[in-house]
């Protein structure tokens, strides 16, 4: 049975890559080359500055936390995360209120509900209310 006809597979053995660091010249001689050496690198080298093999050195970083450590860092990323996302929800009902305020001093100016509603983004409704 065929599942998909352009599905195929390719195995490499990594024992059988011998390039070195000068050698590297693709992004697949990097990832092979990490994949058999990362073992022993202490940190991330100069030539694999890049978004996707940081993210990978991040991994395995994490991975290699004892138990209480990874717990110690979630806490932590999680009151990061928590914090930031208070923050943003101050930002957003600032703004907010900003709008509704803006919007109330145009309506006593006597401003249409369609200008209120293009310079401060409340809808329609909202502006009725006010």
């Amino acid at each position: 049975m065929v599942f998909y006809s352009g599905l195929e597979y390719i195995f490499v053995e990594l024992i059988k890559f011998v390039k070195t660091e000068g050698e590297l010249e693709t992004d697949l001689d990097r990832w092979l080359y990490v994949l058999k050496n990362m073992s022993r690198m202490k940190k991330i080298p100069v030539y694999l500055r890049k978004s996707i093999f940081e993210k990978l050195f991040q991994i395995a970083s994490y991975s290699n936390l004892t138990k209480e450590e990874k717990r110690m860092y979630d806490t932590s990323l999680k009151r990061k995360w928590d914090n930031q996302n208070a923050l943003n929800y101050a930002r957003k009902e600032g703004e907010y209120r900003k709008a509704v305020e803006t919007a109330i001093a145009m309506k006593k100016d006597g401003l249409s509900i369609e200008a209120i509603r293009k310079y401060t983004g409340l809808s329609k409704e909202e502006i009725e209310k006010l």
